[in-house]
């Protein structure tokens, strides 16, 4: 089969983080490759002063790979597109993307209140709605947000109807 995405989206703090943690796991648990990818909207750095990989940055580095016998990392001194990213994750059953929300990829929305409730209808391929009370909308399963389990169930049966297939979006 092939890659699947599903995109996680919401406003600040409402649970985007934890409920894409909670699908890693059930969806690993089931046996699938998981792959994650986060926007952030300030700047981070994982890199840290005196390192050596922060050195090669201060000497003007524009690209730095390290890698030990667990994991590589590869930094960029630019931003990156979401296509260009998820390029590298072709080899994934399911890459989970958080945030970038105006993306055109299948999301599922998270609402913590009513004024989250527009983004519903603001967003492109909204196909479910996590929420932190009891709501509704028409055409769209909603689920607890602390249901990771049955959104899990979801989305592995959506994903046999080609629901998530990792294309470009139109």
């Amino acid at each position: 089969m092939h890659t699947s995405i599903i995109q996680i989206v919401g406003f600040k703090n409402t649970g985007k983080t934890t409920l894409t943690a909670a699908l890693v796991k059930q969806l690993a648990e089931a046996g699938c490759r998981v792959g994650t990818v986060k926007h952030d909207g300030h700047d981070f750095d994982i890199d840290h002063p005196g390192t050596d990989t922060w050195r090669h940055r201060e000497a003007g580095a524009h690209k730095i790979a390290i890698t030990s016998p667990h994991r590589t990392a590869i930094m960029e001194q630019r931003p990156t597109l979401l296509k260009e990213l998820l390029q590298q994750f072709r080899e994934m059953d399911w890459v989970i993307v958080e945030g970038f929300k105006q993306e055109r990829y299948p999301k599922i929305v998270l609402i913590r209140n009513e004024e989250d409730e527009a983004l519903v209808k603001q967003l492109e391929q909204v196909v479910a709605v996590a929420s932190w009370y009891p709501v509704s909308f028409e055409g769209l399963p909603v689920f607890a947000v602390q249901d990771s389990s049955g959104m899990a169930a979801w989305i592995q049966e959506e994903r046999g109807r080609g629901v998530f297939a990792l294309e470009e979006p139109t």
